[in-house]
């Protein structure tokens, strides 16, 4: 099963930036880290923000986990990279409530 309403999946420039390829953040670094060894930065946010797109559009839900906030849920498979290597990654997506649009709030490497 994919992702619902997958023409409105929104990747924020800021969960990018500030978050998923900051070297700085808390929970965030060694994601960057991850992320920089396949050739994605800052500075080309759109490029890992548009393999995250690919990724949730080529890919099921792998699980799915209610909460006060809305429903997430976890896309499991390889993300495209500009070095060509394609990892594995979990990202995982929130339709808030009272919403339909899915948003990226995390991803992070999963071994297959």
């Amino acid at each position: 099963m994919k992702l619902p309403n997958l023409d409105l999946v929104q990747v924020e420039k800021k969960k990018i930036i500030e978050y998923l390829l900051s070297t700085s953040h808390p929970d965030g670094s060694s994601k960057a880290s991850f992320f920089a060894q396949f050739g994605f930065s800052a500075q080309n946010w759109e490029t890992l923000a548009q393999s995250f797109r690919k990724h949730v559009k080529m890919h099921d839900i792998a699980k799915v986990v209610e909460s006060d906030y809305g429903t997430r849920y976890s896309v499991d498979g390889y993300i495209e990279t500009p070095d060509g290597r394609n990892p594995n990654v979990r990202s995982v997506w929130i339709i808030p409530k009272q919403s339909r649009i899915p948003r990226l709030i995390t991803a992070h490497p999963i071994k297959r």
